[in-house]
């Protein structure tokens, strides 16, 4: 027997997403990172040591996506 997703009601959809990404989440090994991503994490986290600046707030950054749309 095949399940059609699209006939379960919303909340189980995400329901079922939360958990496929928490399955995810607890192998942190699973997708290593690329070697461009490392060196990306590693030129932000030397540009937050050098100035303690922690970054820009999420609500900052959202309106500039949207402003963007």
């Amino acid at each position: 027997m095949s399940l059609n997703i699209k006939q379960l009601p919303v909340d189980e959809r995400i329901r079922l997403v939360e958990d496929l990404w928490d399955s995810i989440a607890t192998d942190q090994n699973a997708l290593p990172l690329t070697s461009d991503q490392k060196v990306e994490l590693d030129k932000r986290l030397d540009a937050y040591e050098a100035t303690g600046e922690p970054g820009r707030p999420f609500e900052k950054v959202i309106a500039e996506i949207r402003d963007k749309l």
